[in-house]
């Protein structure tokens, strides 16, 4: 039963980042699954009130964080929400090393985008809306897809990865 939901949370973060890739728009559906999901988890693996206060407490310190960045301009609505979703997973202190495979996988993906955008765009590539608004010269990046990396590459070290592959 845990390794399911944990595997909801790893596919949750995969159709995140594809969203926003296609769309530019993280659906708040998303965010809201990865914190009932975590719920359940939380109640699964049993873990201690203190162990959850915890995750709650990190969850809600980074959408402080990323509420501010998005006041600033610096990332959108949907990429601050499922940043604070996927915090509440990852817990003190693993959210820091989440939130630093995050920036370091939005910072390559934006550094290839950079790359990309400045060849000419293939005509069929033009043709698909997706591609097009992905490929735009001065477009936005798509950061839910950094995120979902940073989660994916942290999960595994993650208490609730390794309580789930246990077996509770």
């Amino acid at each position: 039963m845990l390794s399911l939901l944990v595997a909801a949370f790893a596919l949750l973060m995969l159709t995140a980042a594809f969203y926003d890739a296609a769309t530019m728009t993280i659906p708040n559906w998303i965010s809201a699954a990865l914190i009932g999901v975590f719920a359940l988890t939380a109640l699964g693996a049993h873990m201690s009130w203190h162990d959850v206060g915890l995750h709650v407490l990190t969850g809600l310190g980074a959408l402080v964080l990323v509420v501010v960045m998005f006041a600033l301009g610096w990332i959108g609505g949907g990429d601050a929400k499922l940043f604070a979703a996927a915090a509440l997973w990852m817990g003190w202190p693993d959210v820091l090393m989440f939130a630093a495979w995050a920036a370091m996988a939005g910072g390559v993906l934006t550094l290839f985008l950079l790359l990309v955008r400045q060849s000419p765009m293939p005509a069929q590539l033009e043709s698909w809306r997706w591609s097009a608004r992905l490929l735009k010269t001065g477009g936005d990046v798509p950061y839910g897809i950094g995120i979902c990396a940073g989660a994916l590459i942290m999960l595994p070290g993650t208490s609730i990865f390794l309580t789930a592959m246990s077996g509770g």
